[in-house]
């Protein structure tokens, strides 16, 4: 029996002009899109196959990029670093804008103030933020060891003690949370106010009612803010840079500052390459990991 194949229809004149037009127009972006994300992309990853100092020509040498970091101490040391800082920032980060939001949520004395007091610092640029930072932790001149001397007590080498360097770094995260805050005040104004009505007449108390209520309407996007958090977290490089350095004895060496470094310190190109796809490659994992967990507590409600 033979089968009948039909043949796609062809566009027509005005589609194919329409077609020609929208390209045209988008054309721009497109070749910026191609030129300086596509071509960049796959640059790297032939140049994390090769030997590559920006003076001589690439190298073709297979995976030595890659095997060899599984021997180097540095990459360990900066693997333990990057996991102690994602697994605390994340969640601590989510934590504290998801508290804020609920706070400036209910029905407080100016507001709106402090709304805008506590988004304040995420608008900041960052070198602003750690300029400030850096003076209120230096240890000679410093406001808070400046305190502690007034009042007689030993201070605290925040920026210059690998022992307490990195608690620092997580704290200014933490304070720096007003964009997770506002996405989370805009989710909480959308909770229907009849959910709260009706747990208050079953007798519901004020932790039940948060517990139970404001948390799963809000998982969805507890989520998206652990996501993001998350691909931050392992992307961190500003704050450690400017505050730091890595330093000391390499305590706040972060993967982005190892990258950095190999790439435009040591000249190491196809090393940073290698070690900027093994960063994606994790990112993606931890990413798929995090979705494939949120069906346990993701609540999406349906209209």
């Amino acid at each position: 029996m033979a089968v009948a194949i039909t043949k796609a229809p062809r566009m027509s004149r005005m589609r194919r002009q329409e077609l020609f037009y929208g390209l045209l127009f988008a054309s721009p972006w497109l070749a910026g899109f191609l030129l300086w994300t596509v071509f960049p992309v796959l640059s790297s990853l032939y140049y994390s196959f090769t030997r590559y100092d920006l003076l001589r020509p690439p190298v073709f040498i297979g995976l030595t990029n890659y095997t060899n970091l599984l021997t180097d101490e540095d990459f360990f040391l900066v693997i333990k670093n990057t996991l102690w800082w994602v697994v605390l920032s994340a969640p601590t980060g989510v934590a504290s804008a998801f508290l804020m939001a609920v706070l400036l949520n209910t029905k407080i004395f100016a507001r709106s103030a402090f709304r805008a007091v506590f988004f304040f610092p995420s608008i900041v640029p960052v070198i602003v933020v750690s300029s400030v930072w850096a003076f209120v932790l230096n240890i000679q001149y410093g406001a808070i060891n400046a305190t502690l001397r007034a009042f007689e007590l030993p201070t605290i080498p925040f920026l210059s003690n690998p022992a307490y360097a990195k608690p620092p770094l997580l704290l200014i995260n933490t304070w720096m949370q007003g964009g997770a805050m506002v996405i989370f005040l805009a989710t909480l104004q959308d909770v229907p106010r009849e959910l709260y009505d009706a747990a208050t007449i079953d007798g519901a108390s004020s932790w039940a009612r948060f517990w139970n209520i404001t948390i799963p309407m809000c998982s969805p996007v507890i989520l998206f803010n652990m996501v993001m958090a998350f691909i931050g977290g392992f992307q961190n490089f500003a704050l450690p840079w400017l505050l730091t350095q890595g330093g000391p004895n390499r305590a706040t060496e972060f993967f982005s500052i190892f990258l950095y470094r190999n790439a435009f310190q040591y000249l190491r190109m196809g090393k940073a390459s290698a070690l900027a796809w093994i960063l994606f490659l994790v990112i993606v994992v931890f990413t798929v990991t995090l979705f494939r967990s949120s069906a346990r507590w993701v609540y999406y409600r349906s209209e």
